[in-house]
């Protein structure tokens, strides 16, 4: 039987990416969790990024967190988070390679370009280093199709 989707691809790389992202804005926005969560879904109405159907808690959100959570992040509130994380003032970057998929990936979902090197200088000057590798993949699997 051949394997459509092997654990080392690209896609399974952004899923277990995935909490990582989300522990990130948990850890770096401003205030409790449930505030959190409700910014993250409010933003997501907003900026057009998802719409929830309904508004997390913070007891949800922590469990986005965690590592092996992938599965459960939906994708709404990973675009949102990195929508977000992309304009703070801390200038966070990907703290790995699943991380920086994971980030590539809602990066490409957020807004059209034409190309990869488009969507490189469209980061902030701070990501584009960290986030070249995973966004050469990211560009490639969208390319495939798959990031629809």
């Amino acid at each position: 039987m051949i394997e459509t989707m092997p654990q080392s691809g690209f896609y399974a790389k952004v899923r277990r990416g995935l909490p990582a992202l989300i522990d990130q804005w948990r850890r770096l926005g401003q205030g409790d969790a449930d505030r959190l969560a409700l910014l993250l879904a409010e933003t997501a109405r907003v900026a057009k990024l998802g719409d929830p159907d309904a508004t997390p808690n913070g007891e949800t959100l922590a469990a986005w967190s965690e590592p092996g959570a992938g599965d459960e992040v939906p994708l709404w509130a990973a675009r949102t988070a990195t929508f977000l994380l992309v304009q703070m003032p801390a200038r966070p970057v990907p703290t790995g390679d699943d991380e920086a998929c994971a980030w590539a990936y809602c990066w490409l979902r957020n807004r059209e370009f034409d190309d990869v090197t488009a969507a490189e200088h469209a980061l902030p000057e701070h990501l584009r280093e960290p986030m070249n590798e995973a966004l050469e993949a990211a560009w490639t699997d969208r390319q495939g199709l798959r990031l629809v």
